[in-house]
């Protein structure tokens, strides 16, 4: 029998596990080629050798997305498995168009063929968007496993922008380790957080081998998902987040809804800023699309190092890149400690952006009067370095989930905005965590004896 001929689309990160866990020992298929989208400088790579397997020793093409109708005809090929994620439906239907239009299957693949099984408890935490607050939510669920007794080990959605080869295995221990593996702003965004609070962050390209290593030293790990993506691996209890800031997101975008299916706990975060009316619209989905789901209401309440610095000062807002561009919001923690703090006037950056950064807001063009902070790479962190400094203001905020004046030189005051979970209804964290480990109270235990 001839060999199935598959494209994977993706962003280098759930192409790559799809491939890894579906596809890599599989003699029936044969993949390729990845496209790309979403991740600049990624198209024009190969997947490696040392990744892809014994059945593709030259490894596996990256080719831009917009090559897709040109691959599949030359190349003879039956299916597109469509894996990444952070975008509406309609979005994801006009990329099934283009693929059967060209002849070829649409494939979206299922969880039960993509999830790891761990042998430890796993607590999965993941949103129905980018910047509903899942990073906080992650932080306290540590913390409160930490204070409980337990050992804890975080495994992120890889963010493998550098050598794949090398980022096959990555573990995250002290800030050190950020500069050794050569970490974007993003990838210290994610991690930093975790590591300043003692807790060790896996994440690379191979998840299995990652699972592997991160069993050998947790208790429980916690799966800390990126964007609006579905776990990695099978989750015991799978904690879920909703954002009333863009109510219907929920029931619009790709993996988020898939999310929201399948949590057994939903978050609505933000309570304390949004609209009464758009709590109950999401409040109103998670009963809908999960009627067994706790639902807790949380906060991010916003606070600042130098809130006196703010005031009636002229100031340019930096918020977490990922968050204006792919989760599409147009503020964010920066805008609202401004308002709170009572900062006269916010200035606009796009006078002063250069490079890389014009990029951005061109093909992101609601952003707005704010200023993303993109580094997946050296000339993007130089790019938005240049932008801060020509930038005509008193005061910058820096409302990014990393400190970027440990990355990049500033020359003006700056504030450094930070946010953190807050529970404002039952059951708290500590009461679903409790009830939990009570279930997998059996795992704990024979973990801590192995450990003797």
């Amino acid at each position: 029998m001839p060999r199935r001929k598959v494209i994977i689309m993706g962003a280098a990160g759930r192409d790559f596990h799809n491939f890894n866990v579906c596809f890599r020992n599989d003699e029936r298929t044969e993949v390729l080629a990845f496209t790309a989208t979403q991740i600049p400088n990624i198209e024009g790579r190969i997947y490696p050798p040392e990744l892809s397997g014994r059945l593709y020793p030259r490894g596996i093409p990256i080719y831009p997305e917009e090559e897709l109708e040109h691959l599949i005809h030359d190349h003879g090929v039956d299916e597109v498995i469509f894996a990444y994620s952070d975008v509406n439906h309609e979005y994801v239907m006009h990329r099934a168009s283009r693929v059967t239009a060209a002849g070829a299957d649409f494939v979206l693949l299922g969880n039960a063929r993509t999830m790891l099984r761990s042998k430890r408890p796993v607590i999965a935490i993941c949103a129905v968007r980018t910047g509903c607050g899942k990073s906080q939510t992650t932080r306290k669920v540590c913390q409160v496993l930490r204070d409980m007794g337990h050992t804890v080990v975080a495994v992120r959605h890889p963010m493998p922008y550098g050598d794949l080869t090398t980022q096959k295995v990555q573990r995250f221990e002290s800030f050190e380790d950020f500069d050794r593996h050569n970490c974007t702003i993003e990838e210290r965004e994610e991690y930093e957080p975790l590591v300043s609070r003692g807790i060790v962050v896996y994440a690379g390209a191979d998840y299995e081998k990652i699972l592997a290593r991160a069993e050998e030293e947790a208790e429980v790990i916690i799966w800390d998902g990126g964007n609006n993506d579905t776990p990695f691996f099978h989750p015991d209890l799978h904690i879920v987040i909703l954002d009333p800031h863009r109510a219907g997101h929920e029931l619009s975008h790709h993996p988020g809804e898939t999310n929201l299916r399948m949590a057994n706990v939903a978050v609505i975060n933000k309570i304390d800023t949004a609209h009464p009316h758009a709590v109950q619209d999401v409040r109103a989905s998670i009963m809908r699309l999960a009627p067994n789901a706790r639902i807790m209401h949380a906060a991010s309440p916003v606070s600042a190092d130098e809130p006196h610095m703010i005031t009636g000062k002229r100031v340019l807002v930096v918020e977490d890149g990922p968050t204006l561009t792919h989760g599409g919001m147009t503020y964010g923690a920066g805008i609202i400690a401004a308002q709170k703090f009572g900062a006269r006037e916010i200035v606009d950056p796009r006078p002063y952006i250069v490079g890389t950064i014009v990029d951005t807001f061109r093909q992101y063009p609601n952003i707005g009067r704010l200023l993303p902070a993109m580094g997946y790479g050296k000339e993007q962190i130089r790019d938005l370095q240049q932008t801060i400094l020509a930038a005509q203001c008193d005061v910058v905020i820096i409302a990014t989930p990393v400190d970027l004046r440990k990355i990049i030189s500033i020359d003006k005051p700056t504030v450094r905005v930070t946010y953190e979970f807050l529970e404002t209804s039952r059951p708290t964290m500590e009461e679903i965590l409790e009830e939990f480990l009570g279930k997998v109270a059996d795992h704990l235990h024979s973990h801590s004896k192995a450990s003797r």
